[in-house]
């Protein structure tokens, strides 16, 4: 039952926790912002990984696509993922 409620739940980059991987689902942003994200290579499909967080939690860096990227909390509300799990960020 649990699972069940889960998945109605929309979850968000800014949701991962450190050491957590997660794959881009939407994008919520527009204009610029949105070609920004696209520009990092944030698009549907995408694998992120959540690399570590700044002491005060914001920002947080994401491994995308190989590169290291830091955001925001304000951008990563702004971008949707699915199948959180805990992995090896070697993977």
């Amino acid at each position: 039952m649990e699972q069940a409620a889960r998945q109605n739940v929309t979850l968000t980059l800014a949701d991962l926790q450190p050491g957590q991987t997660g794959i881009v689902s939407r994008l919520e942003s527009q204009g610029p912002e949105r070609r920004r994200m696209m520009d990092l290579g944030i698009v549907p499909g995408t694998r992120i990984f959540a690399e570590m967080s700044s002491p005060m939690g914001d920002p947080v860096a994401y491994r995308i696509r190989g590169a290291v990227v830091a955001l925001r909390r304000e951008q990563a509300c702004l971008i949707e993922i699915n199948d959180i799990v805990t992995a090896d960020k070697d993977e």
